[in-house]
């Protein structure tokens, strides 16, 4: 007969020494070093009046790393860093074996405001102490990530106004409807499932109504339109993505080239990425040099923003969207390109003029004659006319032979209120007055030495983005509020940049 050993399974005491589980070299190690002995923490101290009476609080170092690591672990919920903490020995070292409640770091987190900022500048700090700033180019993007809101309730105050009218007409049409079968045998529980539809119909309409009170205005963007807003998340804002389009925030970093040290992290709820080009490069103003290179997509060039930034005399190279377009080395990337999904294209077939257009005109540029389809001849009414930058021809028709014409339907969009055709052709951009700031970007960025810079970029800015959405496991952010939501990504941004003084070195 086999034997086996004995498995004892009953409970017994383990010497653990809590701190030699925090290995040197590791991520929980630095941090642990960094914020027992480095980080000035006395800023929390406001928020608590128990110097005299009250509850002893958690030390707000304690619950700092612990949602700091947690967050390294891609463990965002407060009930889970709650189990982590009473069940995994890392946690346990960080927390001291003190197990606080999943409302305690919750409130913490939710509370954390300036202090954050406060915390990120002075880990800033010590990067560049340690040598891990160069200062050379600073690449800014952004990615767009769900929050913690429903798209469905996205809406102007118009489109809110007509929801809780229409709930309130339906709730006021059932209600009428019961008056009248009132006298007539009801079948059971139906006439009670029926008044249960009719309160939440009017619940409904009641929290639009006190929405809509709250808020008395809607959602300007830069320009003064007219922004959807979210009756969920109201700083949150529809996005466009490769994924669909989103309820979300945008979060924006702006990345140092020598280490990939996060220099500047702020959340915007807008998708426009034109919009948050400049508050980020404002906001890198104290740790940047006069030399120092601010580099981003197409998503951020303007003409405005590439204004302000030769205002500032701020070194910066902006890409535009035919950036590729002009680069040799990019020529055959047609090739490469996926051919689309039958099942997901959405593009719609190319619809054939229903008007005559342009080119079935017959112009003839040497003689300055242009015949219409019908054989008639258009009279010139302007030779150098600028539309849009380019200098154009323009011809109209006589009325003597527009109004008689039987190809008025097909040659007007609207032939009840136009009497003549015009046409327009172009000769060709006119000259420009004055050379625009997107000109002279494209000169800068065309150059050998501009596409030598300019392609850093990728490789500086992008792997941080793999790092937090995949290893970190970055998929949404769960806070609601501007405010709250810039808290998270600025701690997300501190686990990178903490595992990147941990990876050369530090407290070792």
């Amino acid at each position: 007969m086999a034997r086996y050993k004995h498995i004892d399974t009953s409970p017994r005491f383990l010497a653990v020494d809590l701190e030699r589980q925090l290995l040197p070299g590791t991520f929980e190690h630095a941090l642990h070093h960094l914020i027992d002995r480095e980080l000035d923490l006395s800023g929390f101290d406001a928020c608590y009046g128990n110097d005299r009476t009250g509850a002893a609080a958690y030390p707000p170092g304690m619950l700092l790393k612990v949602i700091l690591f947690a967050y390294s672990q891609g463990i965002v919920s407060s009930r889970g860093i709650e189990r982590a903490c009473r069940e995994q020995v890392t946690f346990i070292a960080l927390s001291g074996d003190s197990a606080p409640h999943f409302t305690t770091l919750a409130g913490f987190v939710r509370t954390l405001g300036d202090d954050i900022a406060r915390i990120f500048s002075q880990v800033l700090y010590l990067c560049d102490r340690q040598g891990l700033i160069g200062r050379e180019m600073f690449a800014i993007d952004g990615v767009k990530l769900p929050a913690n809101a429903s798209k469905s309730r996205s809406g102007t105050r118009a489109d809110f106004e007509r929801q809780a009218a229409k709930l309130e007409a339906a709730a006021q049409a059932m209600l009428t409807r019961h008056r009248e079968n009132d006298a007539l045998p009801a079948e059971p529980g139906l006439a009670e499932k029926a008044g249960r539809r009719v309160e939440r119909l009017q619940h409904d309409a009641a929290q639009l109504r006190e929405w809509l009170k709250k808020n008395p205005s809607d959602r300007r963007g830069a320009k003064g339109s007219v922004r959807k807003s979210n009756r969920t998340d109201n700083d949150s804002a529809k996005m466009a993505t490769s994924k669909g389009v989103i309820q979300g925030y945008t979060g924006v970093a702006a990345v140092d080239d020598r280490h990939q040290i996060i220099v500047e992290a702020q959340a915007h709820g807008t998708g426009s990425e034109h919009e948050l080009l400049l508050p980020v490069v404002e906001a890198t103003a104290a740790i940047r040099t006069l030399q120092t290179l601010m580099t981003a997509d197409a998503g951020y060039h303007s003409e405005a923003n590439l204004k302000a930034l030769a205002d500032q005399e701020i070194p910066a190279l902006i890409a535009d969207n035919g950036m590729r377009s002009r680069d040799e080395r990019f020529k055959d990337q047609g090739k490469y390109k996926s051919l689309p999904d039958p099942l997901y294209d959405k593009t719609k077939p190319a619809k054939k003029a229903k008007h005559y257009r342009p080119e079935d005109f017959a112009y003839d540029s040497t003689a300055g004659t242009c015949v219409c389809p019908a054989g008639k001849a258009l009279y010139q009414n302007g030779a150098n006319c600028i539309h849009n930058g380019f200098v154009a021809v323009k011809f109209q028709g006589a009325q003597r032979d527009c109004v008689p014409c039987d190809q008025r339907d097909r040659c007007l969009r609207t032939p009840e209120k136009t009497k003549t055709r015009q046409v327009c052709f172009f000769r060709g951009k006119a000259a420009a007055t004055a050379e625009s700031y997107t000109d002279r970007m494209k000169r800068a960025i065309d150059s050998e030495r501009g596409r030598a810079l300019y392609g850093g970029r990728f490789a500086t800015v992008e792997p941080v983005f793999g790092n937090l959405r995949h290893n970190k496991r970055l998929n949404r952010f769960t806070l609601r509020g501007r405010k709250k939501v810039d808290t998270q990504w600025k701690l997300y941004c501190l686990v990178h940049n903490i595992e990147k003084l941990a990876h050369h070195g530090y407290a070792q």
